[in-house]
């Protein structure tokens, strides 16, 4: 995703996001700075539109990304909105905008989400 540079303006010595994490489209806060975990773990995620067309269920393009912000509680978000089910899966989106998914979360694992540094910018 990004060049090593950038990654290490993002992420500070203990794994955890510098910026503030915010919505692409309308700059919405998603995250505090310090809030988050960096991780790699492939997820898919469908292409980026407005939430009703996520949780159709059909099968959508989309992007293998591999570089997220973690959270472990729902609660650490300023912003964020859940898909409806699609299959054990939630999609993350903005609050205010609803575009999405800006990350993932398996309802198998309740204390895990994922933001995708593609789908979001840092302030």
């Amino acid at each position: 995703m990004e060049p090593a540079e950038q990654l290490n303006e993002l992420v500070s010595a203990e794994g955890r996001n510098r910026k503030a994490v915010l919505c692409q489209r309308c700059g919405s806060r998603v995250l505090q700075p310090g809030t988050a975990l960096f991780s790699r773990r492939q997820l898919f995620l469908p292409s980026m539109r407005k939430k009703p067309a996520l949780a159709d269920g059909s099968n959508p393009d989309g992007d293998l990304l591999q570089e997220h912000w973690l959270v472990d509680d729902m609660f650490i978000f300023e912003n964020v909105g859940f898909t409806k089910d699609v299959g054990n899966i939630k999609f993350l989106v903005c609050a205010d905008c609803e575009i999405g998914p800006i990350g993932w979360h398996c309802l198998d694992d309740k204390n895990s989400f994922y933001v995708a540094l593609e789908r979001v910018s840092h302030e």
